[in-house]
């Protein structure tokens, strides 16, 4: 590297079908040169040259694959200095791969003619100790594409002007699980809910007049304040210890309407409260806003609108560079 600094080098393994494939274009995107199923014998070869960091995807549709092969290779890599090596690892709750396998009627590579659940189990035991070993495991169970590619952008992106850490706001619905990466929730199923109201209940946290209905609340104003104040206390904290993220999730019974508005009303307020006389390009932190329970509505809507394939990579995520303000509001489905 230009800098001096070791290269890095990032093993891609999980689960088939957990997102591998999808981590590995983030990583391409970001500038890292991507192989994927290399034989493993030749691996270390392989990353050890050139001088770009790189992306190495490895399954048990490697040739040569064995989890003790791979581990094995991983510690010689830590052993040369000019290398920063790490190990991420792909996962998703049986379910979520099952529901995956059955709506793209692919087979999995260790069904064997077989039943698409065997394979799954069978896969989930032999990869165990790749994710015991893993720096960081990826659960995509209730992860859209653009929370997936946030958590690696976080994570591996080039440094530069990047600011010192990333406050990821994530919405949530209590109903489909807690966030598994948070490190702060808020429970905001105090409030008055919009879904009581036959006229409010197909909107979401986006519309106008949902958001001024959850505004008229006498405990909406006394709680955002609060949480603003403890966050812009927390925040330049964690950056003074060198935390490169913050997960904040704001959750709500179904996810559509109180935790979105929130989160959208937090995100505007955190970016507005970067420390005075911080430049923008020298920002302490960069906040970024995800809506998982509106992500697929969002991308329809914006299909809809005209933005084509492009809605689908970035539906649902809002990042704030400056202004957090509230999108356009998303066509309503299930309540």
């Amino acid at each position: 590297m230009s800098n001096g600094a070791p290269r890095r080098v990032v093993l891609v393994t999980g689960l088939s079908g957990a997102g591998r494939s999808s981590i590995l274009h983030v990583l391409e995107d970001l500038g890292y040169e991507a192989i994927d199923n290399p034989p493993l014998p030749l691996m270390e070869e392989l990353v050890t040259r050139g001088d770009r960091p790189v992306a190495v995807g490895v399954d048990t549709r490697s040739r040569g694959f064995a989890p003790d092969a791979v581990l094995h290779t991983l510690a010689r890599l830590r052993l040369n200095p000019a290398l920063h090596p790490e190990l991420v690892f792909a996962a998703a709750d049986t379910s979520a791969l099952l529901r995956r396998y059955t709506e793209t009627r692919r087979r999995h590579p260790l069904a064997q003619g077989g039943r698409a659940i065997d394979g799954i189990l069978a896969e989930a035991a032999l990869m165990a100790p790749l994710r015991d070993a893993a720096d960081l495991v990826l659960d995509t169970s209730l992860l859209p594409i653009p929370g997936l590619r946030a958590a690696i952008e976080r994570r591996f992106a080039p440094g530069g002007n990047q600011p010192g850490m990333t406050v990821s706001l994530l919405s949530f619905a209590y109903s489909r699980g807690l966030p598994p990466d948070a490190d702060l929730i808020f429970d905001v199923r105090f409030l008055r809910n919009p879904h009581y109201d036959p006229i409010l209940r197909p909107g979401t946290g986006l519309d106008g007049p949902i958001a001024a209905f959850i505004a008229a609340d006498p405990a909406y104003l006394p709680f955002l304040d609060k949480v603003t104040d403890l966050l812009t206390l927390l925040l330049p904290r964690f950056v003074q210890e060198g935390k490169k993220y913050a997960g904040i999730a704001v959750g709500c019974t179904g996810g559509r309407h109180r935790s979105v508005h929130i989160a959208q009303c937090l995100a505007a307020r955190l970016t507005d409260a970067q420390p005075q006389g911080t430049a923008p390009e020298q920002s302490t932190w960069r906040v970024t806003l995800n809506h998982r329970e509106l992500s697929g509505e969002l991308a329809a809507h914006r299909a809809r609108s005209g933005s084509g394939a492009d809605a689908m990579s970035d539906a649902g995520s809002v990042e704030s560079s400056g202004n957090a303000g509230l999108p356009g509001p998303a066509q309503a489905q299930e309540a």
